[in-house]
């Protein structure tokens, strides 16, 4: 069930993050987990949506040259090379499902990690940015991060991904076990990222939150795409609503 979605690729005048994916197949060993996976993710926010075990996850980590994979994977018209620090170099950065932080570390010291690559200067530059851009981690500078809550530990995740300053940005669950209201918080978030230039694609688990902050969405199942269109055609559509949204059920 697919949708035609007619906005361009090209926002402001100057092109931004556009990866194209074409028969992308991946998984563990001799076990395939996705099969002819074909996307893209274009300036603004997709969304990827899909039960537990449906390869969401898997989809990430090929991606982002941390599983083998087959297919063709672009960026603005270039291959994607298949190892994880190339992946980085050419802009692209990944939060992955259990943020993964430095818990003896400060909040700061863990930033500063994701702009390892830039110069000092440059990369005390990003600190102050993402410190005007994430308020709260500001006050908590000097906090370890393994002390925070949960919400404020998926905070520091993705503001250390945008410290190296990516053209894509990859989500891998950001709303697990979050209450709800740092939900909300957090996919506020990922659309001022998208909004402000970088290119955000995101795997949740959160259908209708998901699909409210969203521009594009993809539903997978079983490793494989069975709709996708834009956010708000999705919300309406039948199979979400029956699958995900609890419509038509008693």
């Amino acid at each position: 069930m697919m949708f035609y979605d007619p906005q361009p690729f090209v926002l402001g005048g100057s092109p931004q993050a556009h990866l194209q994916v074409n028969g992308l197949s991946a998984g563990y060993g001799a076990f395939l987990v996705l099969r002819d996976i074909r996307l893209e993710a274009r300036p603004g926010l997709t969304v990827i949506l899909g039960p537990n075990g449906a390869g969401k996850t898997t989809l990430l980590k090929a991606l982002a040259g941390l599983i083998p994979r087959q297919g063709e994977v672009l960026l603005n018209d270039r291959r994607l090379p298949r190892q994880p620090h190339n992946v980085v170099q050419r802009g692209l950065a990944l939060v992955a499902e259990g943020r993964q932080l430095f818990p003896q570390m400060t909040v700061a010291e863990n930033l500063e990690l994701g702009g390892w690559l830039a110069s000092k200067a440059e990369r005390a530059r990003r600190l102050e940015q993402a410190f005007n851009d994430f308020p709260k981690l500001r006050e908590r500078a000097q906090q370890l991060a393994g002390t925070m809550s949960g919400g404020e530990q998926q905070m520091v995740a993705v503001a250390r991904a945008m410290m190296s300053a990516p053209r894509l940005l990859m989500l891998d669950e950001p709303s697990l076990g979050l209450a709800p209201k740092m939900v909300d918080e957090l996919l506020a978030i990922a659309r001022r990222i998208a909004d402000a230039g970088t290119t955000v694609l995101m795997v949740e688990q959160n259908v209708k939150k998901a699909l409210a902050v969203a521009d594009r969405g993809y539903v997978l199942e079983r490793g494989s795409l069975v709709a996708s269109g834009p956010a708000a055609l999705l919300a309406r559509s039948s199979v979400v609503r029956e699958a995900y949204l609890g419509a038509g059920k008693p």
